[in-house]
């Protein structure tokens, strides 16, 4: 059977769903379609099942690419304010967390039922179970299924990146890219625990489930927010955020006590050994991690001079992380199809008229907390509006 469209965008996730609604509000006929079984999986398990939907203080300093200046245009053209509009005329309850974060007060749930009904109210039609045997192009793109062909002067890729696999990841939208001959930014995990090797593993890792608010840093990039230790390493917000800048070989340093004099009390107090240090770390680190610490680092005498050492490691702990938990445990794919390569207003393929790229597949990668969303709502409006 053939489909003839205006429009046919390739995956339901978020940037695909809310561009299949722009184009369709303004009476483009559009065809969105995903090998899935449901639309928007990702968006359920987002936020712990709460969807980090945007987040209200978006900047583009917020986003890695090769070209830190692509992002700029659709972001500015669409806002948080602009998304936070539409899920209050859903009448969806929110609540902001820590730092600007957005969160359902139910369920993401609420978020995919939104952009699915602003789909049906704009006439976009989803094919589900749509497994993509071939793309070309000809007059027009050609677009063919297991069941059916499907045919457009228009094709939006917005297939998503590498992460997750087991919810169906995989890199279409790469070769796709390829395909037409347009270049890819190498892809790496983003926003992905940390492993540790040898003797920081023997170390540290029997300590899993301890975790501490931190200064993590690499050398051009810091965040402070929490770090957990796990069974193979280091995650948690503050460990995530890194691991987008970390590059495998490269150390990190972590700031146990940002802005804290660990050290103070025993050198205020009436002793100098074990016990008060002791002491004293367990007022600033969680216990384990205290002890532990201590263990490790403990001076031979407790002189000023190995007071300010052991002060200055806390703040300073350097490691070197043998890899990351990869896409299986990655949050997003960081990399993708070059923005050398597209129009920072449109999302449109410079090279191929009528063909656009948006969301994750893009070489546009967000930091934690909402902002991966709201590049995949500002890229999807910048092509829907477009089509």
């Amino acid at each position: 059977m053939t489909h003839k469209f205006d429009a046919v965008i390739l995956g339901a996730g978020a940037a695909g769903l809310l561009c299949a609604a722009e184009a369709g509000k303004r009476g483009r006929r559009v065809a969105l379609l995903d090998h899935a079984e449901r639309a928007g999986k990702k968006i359920l398990i987002s936020g712990g099942g709460r969807c980090n939907f945007t987040n209200r203080h978006c900047r583009p300093e917020n986003f890695l690419s090769a070209n830190p200046h692509f992002a700029k245009s659709a972001l500015a053209r669409y806002t948080p304010a602009d998304f936070i509009a539409l899920v209050e005329k859903h009448r969806i309850l929110f609540h902001e967390k820590t730092l600007g974060q957005l969160f359902c007060d139910r369920s993401a749930q609420d978020i995919l039922d939104m952009l699915e009904a602003e789909c049906r109210a704009a006439g976009v039609h989803i094919f589900l179970h749509s497994r993509i045997r071939e793309v070309r192009r000809t007059t027009e793109f050609v677009v063919r299924t297991d069941a059916a062909e499907f045919h457009a002067p228009a094709l939006v890729v917005a297939t998503g990146g590498l992460s997750i696999p087991k919810m169906g990841a995989t890199g279409f939208g790469y070769d796709l890219a390829r395909q037409f001959g347009l270049k890819i930014v190498p892809t790496r995990p983003a926003l992905v625990p940390l492993l540790l090797g040898g003797k920081d593993r023997s170390r540290y890792c029997n300590l899993a489930g301890v975790s501490a608010e931190v200064l993590a840093g690499t050398d051009a990039h810091a965040f402070r927010e929490k770090m957990l230790i796990t069974h193979r390493g280091l995650s948690g917000p503050a460990i995530l955020q890194i691991s987008s800048y970390w590059e495998k070989g490269h150390r990190i340093r972590i700031d146990l006590a940002p802005e804290r004099a660990v050290t103070a009390a025993i050198r205020e107090g009436q002793a100098r050994n074990m016990a008060a240090a002791r002491s004293a770390f367990q007022g600033v680190l969680p216990k384990r991690f205290a002890e532990r610490w201590l263990e490790l680092h403990k001076p031979r005498a407790w002189t000023n001079e190995a007071l300010a050492a052991l002060e200055r490691q806390v703040h300073e702990w350097t490691l070197t992380p043998a890899g990351t938990e990869g896409y299986d445990k990655a949050e997003v794919t960081a990399g993708g199809v070059d923005t050398a390569e597209l129009s920072s207003k449109t999302m449109e393929s410079r090279k191929v008229p009528g063909l656009f790229f948006i969301g994750e597949v893009v070489d546009v990668t967000g930091q934690l907390g909402g902002f991966n969303f709201q590049w995949a709502w500002a890229s999807a409006a910048a092509a829907g509006r477009a089509l």
